[in-house]
């Protein structure tokens, strides 16, 4: 159903991959390899919490402020009543490319430690967290915000379910929003 966006969902990981691999065989600029590898992840984060994340799995999060300054952090789910054959390919692409991606780049943290590539250390860390960081709001969304996860959380260790305030809306389109209101 939305072919433009699986591609894109995929270019722009894979060529920040494959840019940082090879960008010392073309290019013996070290600040135009950067640039580069550091842009192609930008477009991945945007394209990724902006557009494919809704399109192929019909999630979303932001963070918006108040006008005390305050933080909330909200994850929306789209609530779909059928899930089509290629929507689930689609789904299945979004997630592999969300959880692959940020174990390259850890892999790429280990080898620029251990081969004292220091210089690459800064570019690797902004891979690891812009890509975690897409990784970490889709999972906040696809469980269900923050009171799932602890509801997780605690039958995974046998604690006491720790109550949160939460906000829970249901807008005009069929969405279910999620976002804990108050401070930490």
């Amino acid at each position: 159903r939305h072919p433009l966006a699986t591609f894109f969902h995929l270019f722009f990981r894979v060529s920040a991959i494959v840019t940082y691999l090879f960008c010392d065989w073309f290019s013996n600029s070290f600040v135009a390899c950067f640039v580069t590898i550091l842009l192609l992840l930008s477009f991945d984060f945007w394209s990724v919490k902006n557009v494919t994340g809704r399109l192929l799995v019909g999630l979303r999060w932001w963070n918006q402020i108040d006008e005390d300054g305050k933080s909330h952090w909200v994850f929306e789910a789209k609530r779909v009543p059928a899930v089509a054959a290629s929507t689930e390919a689609e789904a299945r692409i979004f997630w592999l490319g969300l959880i692959i991606c940020p174990v390259i780049w850890t892999t790429f943290l280990f080898s620029t430690l251990f081969s004292l590539k220091l210089k690459w250390l800064a570019l690797v860390i902004a891979g690891i967290s812009l890509q975690t960081a897409n990784l970490y709001g889709y999972i906040h969304c696809k469980l269900g915000g923050q009171k799932s996860i602890s509801r997780v959380t605690s039958r995974l260790f046998g604690t006491a379910d720790v109550p949160k305030r939460q906000s829970r809306r249901i807008s005009e389109d069929g969405t279910e929003e999620h976002g804990k209101t108050g401070t930490r």
